[in-house]
């Protein structure tokens, strides 16, 4: 059986960092390296910051369900919220290129998700409830594309 380590936390910034640092307790009992596990820490950031600014509006309090999924191939990160859910274009963001674009023209919250995806081997991200982003690294990635 493949440990998972389940997490609910306040949509709001300061519980960010506890998103954090069980990210990094699960990466480094997995084997990623800390140049990896630094990536996830920023798209997993990137994830929740999502949900915090744009999830829970007119005052709702919301919370963050984040699942850590340890892999045979890597890990996979969860991020579920039950608030407001965003029209999401997965076919714009993998040829997106933000080179040469001025940084008015990114729109808001476009950067995250490019992040995401810059930072990660898979992001998916349904939005039929809610918002579930799934963000998966796999596991030696580097050494084989060495």
């Amino acid at each position: 059986m493949n440990p998972t380590v389940s997490l609910t936390v306040p949509a709001q910034a300061e519980y960010v960092d506890i998103v954090r640092l069980t990210l990094f307790g699960v990466a480094d009992k997995a084997g990623f390296s800390y140049e990896e596990i630094e990536d996830m820490k920023v798209a997993v950031t990137e994830a929740c910051t999502n949900v915090v600014l744009h999830a829970y509006g007119n005052g709702r309090s919301g919370v963050i369900d984040i699942r850590f999924e340890v892999e045979e191939e890597g890990l996979s990160i969860r991020i579920k919220d039950e608030g407001n859910s965003f029209r999401y274009e997965h076919a714009d963001i993998q040829h997106a290129s933000l080179h040469g674009k001025e940084l008015d023209d990114i729109t808001a919250g476009g950067l995250g998700i490019y992040l995401m995806h810059a930072l990660m081997d898979r992001v998916e991200v349904m939005t039929e409830k809610g918002t579930e982003v799934i963000l998966t690294k796999l596991i030696g990635r580097k050494e084989e594309m060495a």
